[in-house]
């Protein structure tokens, strides 16, 4: 394992993923581009090589067993270790999402890629990170995934699609426990809010950009060794859960 730091993105081909990767990779890391589709994965790569990024590809799908665990034998084969791992992939899912309207199959759908799919690669990545000097593991969540801000009088947060609100709600519920579990571990583990950015998560609604959205990430991923483990971030501190 060389001397530079290593981190892994997952859905690093385009948004927020992209920008995270790019602006880890400006701190002259080597950073392991994890996307499903190919020819973006391939195009992003590209685009972060020619930024002078030390940048490759990693084809990862987080809800299929054999891709992720491929995906940790090609870090390992490559890089030959792993000191950040951002959590970034998920979806929406089929829209309106209501709970009276939901289709149950539609949560099942976000939730293995929003929730069951961070397990799967974390715990892939695991013995890559326990081996890290200074690990770092950061989800990707969000502010509507917060009981205490949904159900604050005054506070509208529009019309969130159910399941994808839920899925960050158990995000933040597992950032929490891996954090308990990996306490004299040295591994950080923070969830992060990048804010209302426009992607195509949202039809480019969003009032952030990409790069803002970010820069939450950025942060969690170079904290100090004593930095906080077990929280919920954005730009502005703390998160309520």
């Amino acid at each position: 394992m060389s001397g530079q730091t290593i981190a892994l993105v997952t859905g690093a081909n385009k948004g927020i993923g992209y920008e995270i990767a790019a602006g880890l990779g400006a701190l002259g890391w080597q950073i392991g581009v994890g996307a499903r589709d190919a020819e973006r994965r391939d195009t992003a790569v590209e685009k972060l090589r020619a930024d002078g990024i030390d940048a490759f590809g990693v084809p990862l799908d987080v809800a299929d067993d054999e891709s992720v665990a491929a995906a940790a034998e090609l870090v390992a084969d490559r890089v030959g270790g792993l000191d950040v791992l951002v959590n970034n992939a998920a979806i929406v899912g089929g829209v309106p999402q209501t709970p009276t309207t939901v289709e149950p199959a539609t949560v099942r759908t976000v939730v293995e890629t929003n929730v069951i799919g961070v397990i799967r690669v974390t715990n892939a990545m695991l013995p890559m990170l326990r081996a890290s000097a200074s690990p770092r593991i950061v989800n990707i969540s969000s502010s509507v995934g917060s009981f205490a801000l949904q159900t604050t009088p005054g506070i509208d947060m529009g019309q969130v699609p159910v399941a994808y609100l839920a899925s960050k709600t158990f995000l933040n519920a597992l950032t929490v426990q891996y954090a308990k579990e990996l306490a004299d571990t040295g591994i950080l583990v923070n969830s992060g809010c990048p804010g209302y950015t426009a992607t195509d998560l949202n039809g480019f609604q969003g009032v952030r950009t990409a790069s803002q959205g970010a820069a939450i990430a950025i942060h969690l991923a170079t904290l100090p060794d004593d930095g906080p483990t077990g929280g919920f971030f954005d730009d502005a501190g703390a998160v309520p859960w």
